[in-house]
């Protein structure tokens, strides 16, 4: 099997089962997202304790790649402090505008490698807003401190 096949199975099936969809009833932050050059709308849940995420889930409507990006997002992202998430988010954003991340502390470099199937978007502009939005939207509901804060990606 080629390797974008793979990458192709994963996305998909992020896309059509995604993972921790549902509201988070006791998240103490959360923020909306909204991308209009394509519609996608995603709310995304946290339960922080201290500086760690407890819980994380998210609700929306959106494309596959969106819908994927925010499913991996909350599989790899649950128990991770907010320095680590903020570090992955660093990694994944440049390497989907820039073509290459920043190397990863080893105990984040498997994490990395899970979103490697999101990171075929980098020569599709237009995608990378869908594939960047939940991470957007989690980094605006961590600066939040609890209030419901939209987002919206030009």
């Amino acid at each position: 099997m080629d390797l974008r096949d793979l990458y192709q199975d994963i996305v998909l099936d992020h896309g059509r089962h995604p993972r921790n969809f549902r509201v988070l009833t006791d998240a103490n932050h959360l923020a909306h997202g909204h991308n209009p050059l394509c519609g996608d709308k995603v709310t995304v849940f946290l339960r922080l304790e201290d500086d760690r995420i407890a819980d994380i889930s998210f609700d929306g409507k959106g494309c596959a790649i969106s819908t994927a990006s925010a499913s991996l997002m909350t599989e790899i992202l649950l128990g991770k402090t907010l320095a680590e998430a903020s570090t992955l988010f660093g990694h994944f954003h440049d390497t989907v505008t820039k073509g290459d991340g920043a190397d990863l502390p080893p105990d984040l470099v498997e994490d990395g490698e899970r979103l490697l199937p999101l990171t075929g978007v980098k020569s599709y502009p237009a995608r990378v807003k869908c594939a960047t939005l939940a991470w957007h939207t989690l980094e605006a509901a961590v600066k939040g401190g609890g209030i419901a804060q939209p987002v919206k990606t030009e």
